[in-house]
């Protein structure tokens, strides 16, 4: 059987290019389908990969546990894209500045933001969004799609400083329906600004499928009429996610301008543990096609055949999971509770005269 010819990086990233084929390295089976494309990673840096995307479906489960148990508050699962996730943010360093989704806190994790505060922020605690000003991070976005307008400005403004990094941001597909979106695509685009934007495909914007969202065959494609290179990768592959955001940074830091991913992915649990239902409104074995798909599986078996995993590291990676949760919930919930002076104080950097009289009569009745 002939070989499959798959395009080039140079060539996926001219924005010249209308051909959005989805660029892969593994298959479902973990079989090597595009070595042209294989990252050049050690044997231990292909091992960590696995060891991330273990210790994150753990952490789904732990976050799924305490919320059942009342301890957390928002709380949007993660588990089928780990491989989208983590592969994005291992090609970025720690002077590139992320902008991330309310889904994304792995990638904030893996950028070194602290356990505990992870779970603070799902709290709706102050002091899971107060980050070092070394931190370059923002906290997870709620609007949806706004985060892509603050990377674009962050991006100009990284440029303009000369420095060698790059902003870059996520959403989902039903975020790409936002008119933010496109606005922060085409404004990083018209000057050339050191972005990267990711569009994680997962199929479903809540209830909403993506079929109904727009007509366009690719959501990389919307790049097109910014000019800028667009993009579709298997989200399912971890390798194919590096390998393509990797050299998506090295174009953009090279002067080049913003670069479009769009992730092929899908989340297994529901969009949010605050009421979502995917049987609702999903059709019957939905899930059974991308379950066979699974990030891990495919990964599992690819290392497997190079003699590098066994289920004794993956089992010590789940209790190290299991552990890191114990100790950053029990942390998180030794915070200070907050008080309605607190909220008031927080909302504004200088309190007009109305808010500053409401903070002195509450902090009067909470000091008795």
């Amino acid at each position: 059987m002939a070989k499959q010819k798959f395009a080039t990086l140079e060539e996926l990233l001219d924005p010249n290019n209308f051909n959005f084929e989805t660029v892969a390295v593994i298959d479902d089976k973990g079989n090597v389908v595009n070595p042209d494309l294989m990252p050049d990673l050690s044997d231990e840096e292909l091992v960590e990969f696995m060891e991330k995307m273990v210790f994150y479906r753990e952490w789904n489960e732990r976050m799924r546990a305490f919320s059942r148990q009342g301890r957390l508050g928002f709380v949007a699962p993660t588990a089928g894209q780990e491989a989208s996730q983590l592969g994005t943010v291992a090609a970025t360093t720690a002077d590139d500045v992320l902008f991330p989704g309310y889904r994304d806190i792995p990638q904030l994790m893996e950028h070194g933001l602290p356990r505990d505060k992870a779970f603070l922020w799902s709290k709706g605690h102050v002091d899971g969004s107060t980050y070092p000003e070394d931190f370059h991070a923002y906290v997870p976005q709620i609007i949806i799609g706004a985060q892509y307008i603050q990377a674009a400005g962050a991006a100009l403004g990284i440029k303009k400083s000369g420095r060698e990094a790059i902003a870059m941001t996520w959403t989902g597909d039903g975020g790409s329906s936002q008119g933010d979106v496109y606005e922060g695509v085409n404004f990083a685009g018209a000057y050339q600004a050191p972005a990267v934007f990711v569009i994680q495909n997962n199929g479903w914007a809540i209830s909403t499928p993506r079929d109904l969202q727009t007509a366009a065959p690719t959501l990389a494609q919307k790049a097109v009429a910014a000019g800028v290179p667009g993009i579709q990768v298997d989200g399912m592959d971890i390798l194919a996610v590096y390998a393509v955001t990797k050299a998506a940074r090295e174009y953009a830091i090279a002067g080049n301008g913003p670069v479009l991913i769009e992730t092929l992915c899908y989340r297994y649990d529901p969009h949010s543990l605050s009421g979502d239902d995917p049987k609702r409104y999903q059709p019957e074995g939905a899930q059974d096609h991308w379950r066979a798909l699974d990030p891990l599986e495919r990964y599992r078996i690819f290392l497997n055949e190079k003699g590098l995993w066994s289920e004794e590291k993956e089992e010590a990676v789940v209790e190290q999971a299991k552990e890191e949760a114990r100790e950053a919930i029990k942390k998180a919930e030794s915070a200070l509770t907050q008080k309605v002076s607190d909220f008031l104080r927080n909302m504004y950097e200088t309190p007009d005269y109305i808010t500053q009289e409401q903070i002195e009569e509450y902090e009067a009745k909470e000091n008795k």
